[in-house]
């Protein structure tokens, strides 16, 4: 076996699935989908055939041509790969598999209505990234299986379905749809359950390859907004969280021109947006076609839009161009990253661009002391053989992938890595690459540049190298130089913070000390109310101050966030404050009693953070 991923079973003598034919019917009642999978490779094969799966129940493989059964074996759990599906075939091309998930299917969350904004159905939708598209379906899961696919998804009929595809049409249900060797030795009758009264199909196409980590879709009670030519935002059908979306997304349009200017044309046909329930475990998630947002984007001011030009630069550079596998994540973060404050430059100003990379400068300096024990995980082009990928997730592949490019820019001008940009994506637009083709196509369109910058340091080292770059700018400098006065026991005034937003209260937070005086808390939080901000990364970033600082008036709000949301980025750093160093046996209690409590709202991705890090420090 030769494997191309250290996260996949996939095997690089065996030929790659060009195009999945999915049939899935949802059962709220059970949490689980029924389906049949229809894979089709580039070339027939004879032997073995490797795919990933995980808290599937495997029923039957046939022969799709013939309907005669194929071998097929799967082995015991590995706990970061799930299980080795494998299928022997004999000069076969194709290969159809009926079988179940689980309702602990790790990219699934299935929500009750109570756990819903309109409190009325349920709800449940994907989170394929990293490695999670398998526990949705066999495949072979890996980035450099870039797949098209069809999805026939069976729903009550009181509810609708988006996905990363277009959507091609509502029907009724009718028994073609599903093969006849469904039903028998499964265990219970599939034909009957797909024609069901009361049942609905969605039919979805997509026509263009993309990595199985984009595969995506939710179903619910949805409406939706137009914002603009291309651009639909949805979420459940709750008027007031429609609206909202609306007015905070309604500059989308003019960041995809942006977009276009700078990198080509937009690919996809349409950028819609979904903005999910309060446990998705992400800020936003780059599907092609749909991107899936956390609803604490919406912060009423219209800067949740920056999240929106990240999830769009990956329109160019993950979903265009997408990292071989995830020792190589930087190839997608760090560009989007790029290509986002960008973006942002020309649709908000230097300043906001500027206070974007100044968040991200101290993010990168906190992962270096996250990492300090592991500093494999400071570098770009990382190792991880053995290593669950959502256990190192950080801000490493995003900012040291930022300021390697940026660093990039600055020496052979803006200009030029404008043009050379364009040239990788025309390149490799709908291929898999990784580190060492990148440099080498770096190496050939701009002759020298090893020369003038350390690549090996860069992509290989680890740390922050000496000539990354903190930003300047005023209002840059001017934050920071009141985070600098507050050390002293100076408060900001009134006037100094008229026009802040939540960026620049975030850029503050981050530069004060990681404990100050309980008083100098209650004194800060009294006249700025902090604590109370409907902008969660200010509102975590003071509680997580108040938490090093040992002020527990403010326990009773880190329990009601912590309950409130599911977005790792606050829980995260919020329970790792809680339990981090001695003497906190009160603080451990709390998280212990909260996350027990909390535990089956947040999305089964942000389950398994939140047990390492106890893991780790208790």
């Amino acid at each position: 076996m030769a494997p191309i991923d250290p996260h996949s079973f996939t095997d690089s003598a065996h030929p790659l699935t060009t195009h999945i034919f999915l049939s899935l019917y949802f059962d709220f009642s059970s949490s689980t989908i029924h389906a049949t999978a229809l894979l089709s490779l580039a070339a027939p094969h004879t032997g073995i055939l490797s795919l990933d799966a995980r808290s599937l129940t495997i029923y039957k493989v046939l022969d799709p041509q013939t309907l005669s059964p194929l071998p097929f074996s799967l082995s015991p759990i590995d706990p970061i790969k799930g299980s080795h599906l494998t299928v022997s075939l004999q000069n076969h091309s194709s290969v159809l598999i009926f079988y179940s998930t689980s309702p602990s299917s790790s990219a699934l969350q299935w929500l009750s209505p109570p756990q819903t904004f309109g409190k009325i159905h349920p709800f449940v939708f994907t989170q394929c990234q990293s490695i999670h598209a398998r526990s949705v379906f066999p495949c072979q899961d890996t980035p450099a299986a870039r797949i098209c696919y069809s999805a026939n998804l069976n729903i009550p009929r009181h509810l609708s379905a988006v996905m990363s595809a277009r959507h091609s049409d509502r029907r009724a249900p009718v028994s073609g749809d599903v093969n006849d060797l469904v039903t028998g030795d499964i265990g219970f009758d599939f034909r009957s359950l797909w024609c069901a009264e009361g049942r609905v199909v969605e039919e979805f196409v997509m026509q263009q390859p993309i990595p199985p980590y984009l595969f995506a879709f939710a179903v619910g009670d949805l409406g939706f907004r137009e914002v603009g030519p291309r651009t639909k935002v949805y979420s459940e059908a709750v008027a007031e969280v429609l609206d909202a979306a609306a007015r905070e997304f309604a500059g989308t349009e003019d960041m995809i021109r942006q977009g276009e200017k700078l990198f080509g044309p937009y690919e996809w046909e349409r950028f819609d947006l979904m903005v999910l329930p309060p446990s998705f475990p992400y800020g936003g998630m780059e599907n092609p076609r749909m991107v899936f947002l956390t609803p604490t984007v919406i912060k009423g001011d219209a800067s949740g839009g920056q999240v929106v030009a990240h999830e769009l630069a990956h329109s160019w550079t993950g979903n265009l161009i997408t990292n071989k596998n995830n020792d190589h994540f930087w190839l997608n973060e760090g560009f989007s990253t790029y290509a986002e404050r960008r973006i942002v430059e020309v649709v908000e100003g230097e300043d906001r661009a500027a206070l974007n990379i100044g968040i991200g400068w101290r993010g990168l300096n906190e992962e270096m002391v996250r990492f300090k024990d592991n500093m494999e995980f400071t570098k770009l082009k990382t190792n991880q053989e053995n290593i669950d990928p959502d256990d190192v997730y950080s801000q490493v592949p995003y900012e040291k992938g930022f300021q390697f490019l940026w660093r990039i820019e600055r020496q052979i001008g803006r200009s030029a890595f404008d043009e050379f940009l364009k040239k990788y994506i025309a390149t490799f637009k709908f291929k898999s690459i990784d580190t060492e083709l990148f440099l080498d196509f770096l190496k050939a369109n701009v002759p020298g540049i090893e020369k003038d910058i350390d690549l090996k340091l860069w992509t290989e080292g680890i740390g922050i190298p000496p000539d990354a770059y903190e930003p300047v700018s005023n209002l840059y400098s001017k934050i920071v130089s009141l985070a600098n006065e507050f050390k002293l026991g100076k408060m900001p005034r009134e006037d100094e913070v008229a026009d802040w937003h939540g960026q620049e209260w975030e850029l503050y937070l981050e530069n004060l000390p990681k404990a100050v005086e309980a008083s100098q808390i209650l004194a800060l939080d009294a006249c700025y109310r902090l604590s109370e901000s409907k902008d969660y990364e200010v509102k975590v970033a003071f509680l997580q101050l108040a938490i090093s600082s040992s002020c527990k008036d403010y326990f009773n709000e880190v329990e009601k966030t912590l309950k409130a949301v599911g977005r790792m980025l606050y829980l995260r750093p919020l329970y790792t404050a809680l339990i981090q160093g001695t003497g906190k046996e009160e603080e451990k209690i709390l998280a212990k009693r909260v996350f027990a409590e909390a535990r089956e709202c947040y999305h089964p991705i942000a389950q398994g953070v939140v047990e390492s890090i106890f893991a780790k420090h208790m």
